[in-house]
């Protein structure tokens, strides 16, 4: 299994050290390591690279439904803890996008394809169609796909764990 820790370094201005130097990479696969050890005592840290201002921690576990469940409540409990002790311990104010086995990679993947093919079908039809409830980082995702697209609109509705997209004709 494969866990991937994305942490947006070019939009924050504190991401340098008084040298001008970025954040020390091994310094956060260390910080990283140990919390997801805390959580998967088999946790392997593969790689540690910054990719134009995003750190990117590539590791495996064995057992992903730790990481993985009540709708990825676990995991992005994880995520923002990672991102508290980067704060406090490599002073690193940096968004951080913690990935589980590809989990999110192929979440965004299917959710691109849903976006595009209900889109076309409400291009088709002259109807409007609502998805699945889905979390803020999901519904990002939909919009963001479809905000290219002049023939359809989306827009969010519902409250809470019921919020959903809506895509209609324009």
């Amino acid at each position: 299994m494969e866990i991937v820790v994305e942490a947006n370094l070019a939009t924050d201005p504190n991401h340098m050290d008084e040298n001008n130097k970025k954040i020390d990479l091994k310094r956060a696969r260390l910080l990283a390591e140990g919390l997801l050890k805390k959580i998967s005592p088999e946790v392997r840290i593969d790689s540690v690279s910054d990719n134009d201002g995003t750190l990117m921690i590539a590791a495996k576990v064995d057992e992903p439904q730790l990481f993985i469940s009540q709708g990825m409540e676990t995991l992005l409990a994880v995520q923002h803890l990672l991102k508290v002790i980067l704060r406090k311990n490599a002073d690193c104010s940096c968004y951080v996008d913690l990935d589980i086995n590809e989990y999110k990679k192929k979440r965004r993947i299917y959710l691109k394809e849903l976006a595009l093919s209900t889109a076309n079908d409400v291009a088709l039809v002259k109807r409007e169609v609502a998805l699945s409830p889905m979390s803020a980082y999901e519904r990002r995702i939909v919009h963001m796909e479809l905000s290219e697209r002049r023939d359809i609109m989306t827009e969010s509705r519902g409250i809470g764990t019921d919020r959903r997209i809506v895509v209609r004709p324009a």
